[in-house]
């Protein structure tokens, strides 16, 4: 599994949420359930969250997902100058396309919405 946001829930405890590839298909994992994503959310909501990956900013690695062949997503933590606290980013490549970089929270977010959407 590859843990893409870690919060604190309302009880105090951290709260995480993970993507892994079951079946063929990506799932989003919580600590309250297991949820299918639809096809094709990942790169949609990088698209409408995201930017262009720059290439030259300092960021620290932390993870590496490959989702097939052509997919992998990254984790990574960025400082920027006027950040006391470094941030976590999702940075998603496709094969032939731009790398797309967003806030790991946004991302996590709103997969969780489309999730639970399309699970009701």
């Amino acid at each position: 599994m590859f843990k893409i946001h870690e919060f604190s829930a309302p009880s105090g405890e951290l709260a995480t949420v993970c993507l892994r590839v079951r079946d063929g298909a990506l799932e989003l994992v919580a600590d309250d359930g297991a949820w299918p994503l639809p096809d094709g959310a990942l790169p949609a909501v990088l698209a409408r969250f995201g930017a262009p990956f720059d290439d030259a900013a300092p960021i620290s690695e932390v993870a590496r997902f490959s989702i097939s062949d052509a997919e992998m997503l990254r984790h990574v933590r960025h400082l920027a100058g006027y950040d006391v606290i470094a941030r976590d980013y999702l940075v998603y490549e496709a094969a032939g396309s731009e790398p797309l970089c967003a806030m790991s929270a946004t991302v996590s977010a709103a997969l969780l919405h489309l999730a639970r959407a399309a699970r009701s």
